[in-house]
């Protein structure tokens, strides 16, 4: 249901040119916070993504072959919010009917191939001599110019290059992939910064500008802030699984139901860990007494606490370390349990989704985790069909009229 509150990008339009994920995420997030984003999207068949099995119909959830009436649970949860028209960018009157939209936008949004926007005549030189206030915001792979040519830009492919994949999982064990597309998700949140920053920027001056984000540059940025290069010269491994070392005790540490997750590293939760081990004279061991020899000899200490924890219950283990002795501890919760967390749905974290024909589904998706004291925003409309909003932005933003439409349609332009 559409609020009637006003929200923090009221009146702000956003001309979304974006696939896959990293862009979709992007402009999904200035959807929710109100601003009007119009997605263009080929005719025909629209982004990829559309495809994406599990579909949603009239016979509920399934993984099989999509139907007609069949919408892809992967748009369902990232097109909300959005307003979908179709657009023939390859054709000279596509090109002109998208300048026009971006004459009348304040943001365009795109992560399409490097080079892509310049052979379709909308890179931001040519919006720019359209639209001089226009924010001009680019998610790339691995910038523009690529440093690796025609290699395309998958989120896994990005935590390779990035270092991620190398200092995730066991020091004797395989580069590791994190169980999120990470990278897709965390660049168009950096883009979403660099745009709201720029009309900021643009609110002072007039002046709009192109912002460019690089998912790689991302995630490398994110590896530097842990000094690897440093530990790496005195000797230690940039893999350690469950485990931070430079933080020990921290970890991850079995049970006889599942696993807990514990930080000790302050002198008082320390103190308490050791004492519902039974351990108290590892204060005063040499090897645990303070953090730089504790680092050395983690191993040891993670060994006895394993020990403890492995013969009592999660419940019992959080009892002991968190209710009674203030230790940070926590279950290590599945899936399954997070997403029906009913906390985490009233926050807006969380949220069912909704299909536009038959309502809501039993599925959910993701929220927007931002919470505004006097501007309430989500995802709040569900997501069109492809084209659905060619009427509404050509006959009503664009003024065509019927016979212009239709004779656009009748070429295949929208």
């Amino acid at each position: 249901m559409i609020s009637d509150h006003p929200r923090p990008l009221d009146g702000i339009r956003v001309l979304d040119l974006t696939v896959a994920l990293a862009g979709p995420y992007g402009s999904l997030m200035l959807g929710g916070m109100g601003a009007e984003v119009i997605r263009v999207e080929a005719p025909g068949g629209g982004d990829i993504a559309r495809t994406n099995p599990p579909f949603v119909g009239s016979e509920g959830i399934h993984f099989g072959e999509r139907k007609d009436d069949d919408v892809s649970l992967t748009i369902l949860n990232r097109a909300r919010n959005k307003k979908s028209i179709t657009l023939d960018l390859k054709s000279e009157q596509g090109r002109e009917l998208f300048m026009r939209l971006a004459e009348m936008s304040d943001v365009l949004l795109e992560n399409l191939s490097e080079g892509t926007t310049v052979k379709l005549g909308v890179d931001y030189e040519k919006v720019r001599r359209r639209n001089p206030r226009i924010v001009y915001a680019s998610v790339k792979a691995m910038g523009e110019p690529s440093a690796f040519p025609g290699l395309k830009g998958m989120d896994i492919i990005i935590q390779a290059l990035s270092g991620l994949m190398e200092v995730t999982g066991d020091a004797d064990g395989p580069p590791t992939r994190c169980g999120l597309p990470i990278a897709d998700l965390v660049a168009p949140m950096y883009a979403v910064n660099g745009i709201l920053a720029a009309l900021i920027h643009r609110g002072r001056t007039g002046e709009g500008q192109r912002v460019q984000v690089s998912m790689l540059d991302c995630m490398t940025s994110w590896l530097a802030e842990e000094h690897f290069d440093v530990m790496a010269r005195e000797g230690y491994p940039c893999r350690t699984g469950n485990y931070h070392d430079r933080l020990a005790p921290f970890g991850v540490y079995p049970t006889q139901d599942g696993y807990v997750a514990i930080v000790a590293f302050q002198p008082d939760w320390m103190r308490g860990l050791l004492e519902a081990i039974g351990q108290p004279a590892f204060l005063d061991d040499p090897r645990f007494s303070s953090r730089g020899p504790r680092m050395r000899n983690a191993a040891a200490l993670n060994r006895s606490i394993a020990e403890w924890t492995s013969q009592h219950v999660t419940a019992d283990v959080v009892r002991e370390l968190f209710a009674d002795r203030g230790v940070p501890c926590a279950p290590v919760r599945k899936p399954l349990e997070v997403l029906d967390d009913p906390r985490l749905h009233a926050s807006g974290a969380l949220m069912n989704l909704s299909h536009p024909r038959f309502g809501p589904i039993d599925a959910v998706g993701m929220g927007l985790p931002i919470q505004f004291s006097a501007t309430p925003s989500q995802f709040d409309q569900p997501a069109r069909a492809l084209g659905e909003a060619n009427q509404e932005i050509y006959g009503g933003l664009l003024n065509l009229g019927p016979q212009e439409l239709g004779a656009l349609r009748e070429a295949g332009v929208v």
